[in-house]
C-alpha cells in the first residue's frame, strides 16, 4: 500500500548518482584519475543522452541510468550553490590584498582578453553580441576544480606556476558573480526597453543583494555564536545548512541567482571567526555535493556532437586551448614568471571550466544561447577539462626545454657569497625559511638556494639571504661552497628533486652531513638507502609533536616528556636506518629496553 506512493522514477535517478558516489568514485581514485571527470564521465555515460538514450531497446538499463535530468536538477542546484558558497569563503579580504597584483593584473588581464577573442570568433561565427559575450566570457574561465586538485597532488601549489594558477582562478571566481548577474540582466532586456530593464535590474540587484549583506552582517555572527555556545556539532552544521541555503532562497525570491545569494553569504562569513570551523562543519557534504553538480553536468554532454561534428569539436577544443594558453603565457612573461611556470601556467588554464556549464546552461534556459550551440559548447569544455591532467603532464616535460637562459630579474643574478664552515639551505619555502631563522637564531652561518624565479627577489628585497639557482646542477653547488660547506639541509616536498640533490652532493662530497625532508616513513627508508645522514619524515614528527603537547597538557614534568620523546625519535631514526640497511648502534634507552627485554 505505501509502496504505491513512492514516485519510483525519482527514488531510482537518485539511487544511479549516490551509487556513482559510492561505487564509481572509489574506482576511479584507485586508478589515481581525478575525482571530477570521474563524475563528469559517469554522468555523461549514465544520463539521458548516454545509456538512458537507450532504455527503450535495453529496459534493465532503467535501474542503471538517469531517466529525466529534471529528478535530480534539484541536487544539481545544492551543488552550484555550495560551489559559490565555498569559492565566497575562499576570498577573504587579506587573501585577496596579498596577491592583489597577480589577481587583478594577470587573472584580470587574461579574463577580459580570453573572452574578447572568444567572444570575438562567436559573433564572426553568426552569434548575437550578447550571445557572443556570454560564450567569449565562459570559455574564458578554467577548472578551478580540477586544476587545484591536480596542483594540491603533485605538491606544485606552493611554486610560482602554483601561486600564479591559483590567483587567475581566483580572479575568474570573482568574475562568475558579475557573469551571472549579466545573463539576468540579458534575460530580462530581451523582453522590453533594454535601458528600462537594466535600470530595474541593477536596481533590484544592488537592492537584493545590500539587504543580504545587512542582515547578514546583523544575524549570522550572532546566530553562530549562539550555536557554538551550545556546544553540539550537529546543531553547527545545521546553521551552516540554513545560512547557505537561506541566502540562496532569499536571492531567487529577488530574481537573482541562488548561487549569487550564497556567494554573497560566503564573503561575509570568511572574516568571521567561524570561518574554519564552517568550513570543517561542511566538509563532509562538499566533495558529494559538488560530486553531483558535476555528475548532472556530465548528463548534458551529448556524445552525439562529437559524430555530429568530430571535426569542429575536436579543431575547437585544441582551438580553444591553444587561445587562451597563447594569452597566458604571454601575460605570464610579461607579470615576470619565468618560460617553464608560464608555460605551466598556460597549459593548465588553457582548457575550459566548471562555470562554463553554469553560465551556458543559465543562458540557454533564458532563450539567450542556442541549445545546438550550448550544447556543443558544454561538450567542448567537457573535452577540454578532460586534458587537463595530459596538459599538466606535458608541461612539465617541456619545462627542461625552455628554461631561461637571463635572469628576469636583477636579483636573481646575484652570486653566492664566499663562506666556509657553512650549512646550505636547499629550498626557502615555508619549511626552508623556518630552518633559516633557526640558524639565524643560534648564530649559524648559511647560504639558502630556491630556483623559484618569481619568489626569490620578492624575498631578498624583504631581507632575507637567498640565492637563485639549481641545486642539482653540481657546479651551482660548488658556487655555494659545497666543498667547504659544513652541511646540507634539504627542505623541498618533491621527491625527484631531492634524489637528484642528494646525488649531486655524494658525487662531490660523499662525507658531507645531509639533513633531509621527507614525506613519510617509507620516503624517509628510501633517503637513507641513497645516502641522506638524517631523514625527518613529516608525518613521524607530527605524531611526536601531538605527543609532546598531549603529555606536557596532562601534567607529565616537560623535562621527561621532552626526553621520551627525544628517545621515541632515535627509535623512529634507527628502526628506519635499519630497514635501509644502514643501521647504527642502538640508542642507550633503546638498548636498554632491548636487554631488559632479553
Amino acid at each position: 500500500m505505501a509502496s504505491s506512493t513512492i514516485n519510483i522514477h525519482v527514488y531510482s535517478d537518485a539511487l544511479v548518482l549516490l551509487g556513482t558516489a559510492g561505487i564509481v568514485i572509489p574506482l576511479v581514485r584507485r586508478f589515481g584519475l581525478n575525482p571530477v571527470l570521474g563524475y563528469l564521465g559517469a554522468g555523461a555515460i549514465l544520463g539521458p543522452l548516454g545509456l538512458g538514450s537507450f532504455i527503450q531497446q535495453f529496459p534493465i538499463l532503467y535501474w542503471f541510468t538517469v531517466v529525466d535530468a529534471r529528478n535530480v536538477s534539484g541536487l544539481a542546484d545544492l551543488g552550484i550553490v555550495f560551489l559559490l558558497f565555498l569559492i565566497g569563503m575562499e576570498l577573504s579580504y587579506d587573501r585577496l590584498r596579498a596577491m592583489r597584483r597577480l589577481i587583478l593584473g594577470l587573472g584580470g588581464s587574461q579574463i577580459v582578453l580570453s573572452a574578447a577573442v572568444i567572444g570575438g570568433m562567436a559573433a564572426l561565427a553568426g552569434a548575437k553580441p550578447a550571445a557572443a559575450l556570454i560564450i567569449g566570457a565562459c570559455l574564458a574561465l578554467s577548472s578551478t576544480a580540477i586544476v587545484l586538485e591536480v596542483l594540491s597532488r603533485q605538491g606544485r601549489l606552493n611554486t610560482s606556476a602554483g601561486r600564479a594558477s591559483f590567483a587567475t582562478l581566483l580572479a575568474q571566481d570573482l568574475a562568475v558573480a558579475p557573469l551571472l548577474l549579466f545573463i539576468s540582466i540579458s534575460s530580462v532586456s530581451e523582453n522590453g526597453s533594454v535601458l528600462t530593464s537594466l535600470a530595474f535590474a541593477l536596481t533590484n540587484t544592488v537592492v537584493a543583494l545590500g539587504v543580504i549583506v545587512i542582515v547578514g552582517r546583523l544575524v549570522m555572527r550572532p546566530l553562530f555564536r549562539l550555536v557554538a555556545s551550545v556546544g553540539m556539532n550537529e546543531l553547527f552544521v545545521a546553521a551552516t545548512l540554513f545560512v547557505i541555503v537561506a541566502t540562496g532562497v532569499a536571492a531567487a525570491l529577488a530574481g537573482i541567482s541562488m548561487a549569487l545569494g550564497a556567494f554573497v553569504a560566503g564573503l561575509l562569513l570568511a572574516e568571521t571567526e567561524f570561518r574554519k570551523a564552517i568550513e570543517t562543519a561542511i566538509d563532509p557534504f562538499k566533495g558529494l555535493l559538488l560530486g553531483l553538480f558535476f555528475f548532472t553536468v556530465g548528463m548534458n554532454v551529448d556524445f552525439r556532437e562529437l559524430a555530429r561534428d568530430p571535426v569542429w569539436l575536436i579543431g575547437g577544443a585544441f582551438g580553444l586551448i591553444a587561445v587562451k594558453s597563447s594569452i597566458l603565457i604571454v601575460l605570464a612573461r610579461l607579470f615576470r614568471l619565468s618560460w617553464p611556470a608560464a608555460l605551466e601556467v598556460g597549459l593548465l588554464l588553457g582548457p575550459g571550466g566548471e562555470f562554463a556549464f553554469v553560465g551556458i546552461g543559465l543562458a540557454a534556459a533564458f532563450g539567450l544561447i542556442d541549445p545546438k550551440v550550448a550544447s556543443f559548447s558544454v561538450a567542448l569544455t567537457s573535452l577540454t577539462m578532460m586534458l587537463i591532467p595530459a596538459l599538466s603532464h606535458i608541461a612539465r616535460r617541456l619545462a627542461p626545454m625552455v628554461r631561461d637562459d637571463k635572469r628576469l630579474d636583477p636579483e636573481l643574478s646575484v652570486a653566492p657569497s664566499h663562506a666556509s664552515g657553512h650549512a646550505i639551505v636547499v629550498g626557502h619555502g615555508r619549511v626552508g625559511q623556518v630552518v633559516c631563522s633557526m640558524l639565524d637564531r643560534h648564530h649559524f652561518k648559511y647560504i639558502a638556494v630556491d630556483n623559484d624565479a618569481a619568489a626569490v627577489p620578492e624575498q631578498r628585497r624583504q631581507g632575507r639571504t637567498v640565492y637563485y639557482g639549481d641545486a642539482t646542477n653540481p657546479e651551482f653547488l660548488k658556487s655555494c661552497g659545497l666543498m667547504e660547506a659544513a652541511a646540507v639541509i634539504v627542505t623541498t616536498g618533491e621527491a625527484k628533486g631531492i634524489d637528484e640533490i642528494v646525488a649531486q652532493v655524494r658525487a662531490l662530497r660523499a662525507e658531507m652531513p645531509v639533513v633531509s625532508r621527507a614525506r613519510d616513513a617509507d620516503h624517509a627508508r628510501h633517503l637513507y638507502s641513497i645516502g641522506v645522514t638524517d631523514a625527518v619524515p613529516e608525518t613521524i614528527e607530527a605524531s611526536l609533536q601531538l605527543s609532546e603537547a598531549t603529555l606536557i597538557d596532562l601534567g607529565v614534568p616537560m623535562g621527561t616528556v621532552i626526553a621520551s620523546i627525544h628517545e621515541k625519535r632515535d627509535e623512529f631514526r634507527h628502526e628506519l636506518q635499519q630497514a635501509a640497511g644502514r643501521a647504527k648502534p642502538a640508542p642507550k634507552g633503546q638498548a636498554g629496553e632491548e636487554k631488559r627485554a632479553s
